[in-house]
């Protein structure tokens, strides 16, 4: 197991991935970002599949990429895992896992007998004997992983190895994946889109948007205050950017009184609340003009305001409401779409809970 340290930059077209971020010792780092940002290239500079137009690769401070030198992937004690668990077709599940072992020079015999220990270290005792073809996506995911974990590698890369996998098949394998790797200690590098998986099997967090780490730290830290747009999306809560003015909290049509801390910052104050926070119900008038003369007669109090639908977007809960000024979601179950009717454009008046709101200074 060794350190890892990364500052990537390549150049790709128009696309740039200028990222620096760092792996301590056996750590598990999760890295997350929306499509495009640079994931995958990441991972292929690191394993040496291309090649850095500035920057280092660094495992255990020993040099594997940079502007001059560039290790070939086969030297770098470092494994890339995708999706597809690439397994060859003509040999069992001991011989694919034992192929890895083979090929860093352990001899055959020892190399089966590791390969059945991993079997059962992953959960498919007993099916050695069985051909790719006669496994399961997510068994085939498992012995990939046993060939990857048995050749002991420095730094392990998995790009996205669960998302091929039904929900049930994905859990299981994930259950394994966080008793195995910290038995390992091998440094990982886990790209994924869930943070269910960063949560359970990572220590560390980093955010990957436009090329660029926007955010990094403790997973529980960076959920608990995300710096970004797609950092609340991951977190599962909206993240609303305003201005604090004599106590009063305001962002589009929405105030809420200030926090202490938020009340005193200087600049921009994001406020953090769950979309399953907020309620909704509709209006008498179900034209926007109307709806703004019933609320002109009606005060709303802190909390409280009107807003248009922008658009609906079916959850494996129910139905997320998104509106705008400011922009923001709510959760609601599907029977009370069809109950209220609700639909793009129609007025809604929402109301959040003063006890569901953190605040945020961003001049922090």
């Amino acid at each position: 197991m060794s350190e890892l340290d990364v500052q990537a930059v390549v150049t790709r077209g128009v696309h740039r991935l200028d990222a620096v971020l760092a792996a301590a010792s056996g750590q598990t780092l999760a890295i997350m970002g929306p499509s495009g940002a640079g994931k995958s290239t990441l991972l292929e500079a690191i394993a040496g599949l291309i090649r850095l137009n500035d920057g280092h690769v660094r495992v255990g401070g020993r040099e594997l990429s940079s502007k001059r030198r560039q290790l070939p992937p086969q030297r770098r004690g470092v494994v890339l895992l995708r999706q597809d668990p690439h397994l060859f077709p003509h040999l069992t599940a001991r011989e694919n896992i034992a192929f890895g072992l083979r090929a860093h020079g352990t001899a055959k015999p020892q190399a089966l007998t590791s390969a059945d220990e991993w079997l059962w270290r992953v959960g498919l005792p007993g099916t050695g004997d069985q051909r790719p073809r006669q496994l399961s996506g997510g068994q085939q995911q498992r012995v990939a992983l046993a060939r990857a974990l048995a050749t002991e590698p420095e730094v392990l890369l998995l790009d996205e190895p669960l998302t091929a996998l039904d929900p049930e098949t994905a859990s299981g394998v994930r259950a394994m994946l966080a008793e195995q790797l910290p038995a390992v200690r091998t440094t990982t590098m886990l790209v994924t889109h869930d943070a269910v998986d960063a949560a359970a099997l990572a220590d560390g967090l980093a955010l990957l948007e436009g090329g660029r780490i926007t955010q990094s730290g403790p997973v529980r830290e960076v959920l608990a205050a995300p710096a970004t747009a797609f950092g609340a999306a991951v977190a599962g809560v909206n993240r609303i950017v305003g201005t604090v003015t004599n106590g009063v909290w305001t962002a589009g049509e929405l105030r809420l009184p200030a926090s202490r801390s938020a009340a005193t910052a200087a600049g921009e104050v994001a406020a953090l609340f769950p979309p399953s926070a907020v309620t909704l119900e509709t209006l008498t008038e179900r034209t926007w003009t109307g709806a703004l003369r019933v609320a002109g007669q009606a005060p709303s109090s802190a909390g409280e305001w009107i807003a248009r639908i922008d658009r609906l977007v079916q959850t494996p809960l129910g139905v997320r409401v998104h509106v705008a000024d400011p922009a923001l979601a709510v959760d609601v179950p599907v029977d009370l779409v069809a109950e209220l009717g609700l639909l793009t454009g129609v007025p809604v008046r929402l109301r959040v809970p003063l006890d569901t709101v953190r605040f945020i200074p961003l001049g922090r």
